[in-house]
């Protein structure tokens, strides 16, 4: 049964939470979401054509992408003064369903916290580099942690050396992996245009440095240039360049509710961490190979299936300029 709009509310409000959502992080900026709307309920569909086949055949990354749209635009409508009711995976029978969003009246009371995370959605950025030597403080690690349980997902600190170092290494080796595949190259070369391109998706080269400092140990950065020199050029920072916090995001299992359950737990996170003025670098690429990612998981998780690993902690210079494309909205009667 469609739900008849909230009084007093628009369609504009519900397209102004989508345009919201579309600022969500995702695997090399292909945003692979759709949305339409019916009545008071909002449906998040995968898109399966900007699925990455080489890099992503089961869609996990997709998923967790979509899961962060998902969080994006809970956000936003709460921020609005909705209470968004969300059934993940509604339908086993359409499985790029991701979820039906259907809104109600919130109440009158603004809460300010949840006004201060909305904030921070087109201030994030994905962080392509260092970090300068601040170390993230304990207080605001155990925030994050706190973000990522309530949405039914976990951190997990990498604390002594040479587990850094481990997961470090296991990087390098996938990116060396990724790297002698022609059909994984030229997957990413899809997703990273050369300069003068005016795709609004995508990794741009305005979005990473053109050189990318090394850290100890060192988390490689994926390779977007190709060797042909692209990037911003920054200058070095005076300071001790570090890895940062490096953090694995986990769930207990590992199915696709799991994925998109991370997905959500992930931006939370990402919206929390730059109010605390940090920035996030991503590395996917051991957990694009099955028998590194099985590693991870046994050896670093405790059994829990490892979904991302990522760094945080004060970037080393400017942040960089990103894309976005306008939101793919079908209004159904």
């Amino acid at each position: 049964m469609t739900r008849e709009p909230a009084s007093g509310r628009t369609d504009k409000d519900l397209r102004a939470a989508i345009d919201a959502a579309v600022w969500a992080p995702s695997v090399h900026n292909t945003q692979p979401w759709r949305f339409s709307v019916r009545g008071s309920t909002i449906s998040l569909r995968a898109d399966a054509d900007r699925r990455l086949e080489v890099a992503d055949p089961d869609g996990r990354e997709m998923l967790l992408s979509c899961g962060a749209a998902l969080y994006t635009l809970r956000l936003a409508l709460r921020a609005e003064g909705y209470r968004p009711e969300t059934v993940v995976l509604p339908d086993p029978d359409r499985p790029h369903l991701v979820a039906d969003v259907h809104v109600a009246e919130g109440d009158a009371i603004e809460d300010a916290d949840v006004r201060r995370l909305y904030a921070q959605i087109e201030r994030r950025r994905t962080h392509r580099g260092a970090f300068v030597d601040e170390p993230v403080g304990a207080p605001v690690l155990a925030g994050l942690h706190y973000e990522a349980e309530a949405e039914g997902a976990r951190l997990v600190q990498a604390i002594e050396m040479h587990t850094k170092g481990a997961l470090a290494a296991l990087t390098q080796a996938a990116d060396h992996v990724q790297r002698r595949s022609r059909q994984y190259m030229s997957e990413t070369a899809r997703w990273a245009p050369a300069p003068g391109s005016t795709r609004a998706e995508g990794v741009p080269q305005e979005s990473y440095p053109q050189q990318s400092p090394r850290t100890e140990p060192h988390f490689p950065t994926r390779d977007f240039a190709r060797g042909h020199g692209w990037g911003v050029h920054v200058e070095p920072p005076e300071d001790a360049l570090l890895t940062g916090a490096v953090l694995l995001l986990v769930t207990g299992s590992d199915e696709p509710r799991d994925w998109v359950r991370a997905g959500q737990a992930l931006q939370r996170v990402l919206l929390r961490a730059t109010e605390a003025g940090l920035a996030a670098a991503f590395h996917t690429q051991a957990l694009e190979i099955p028998e590194l990612r099985d590693f991870v998981r046994d050896r670093f998780c405790a059994g829990a299936h490892p979904q991302m690993i990522l760094r945080l902690g004060t970037a080393a210079g400017p942040g960089f300029a990103t894309v976005r494309r306008a939101a793919d909205v079908t209004e159904e009667g």
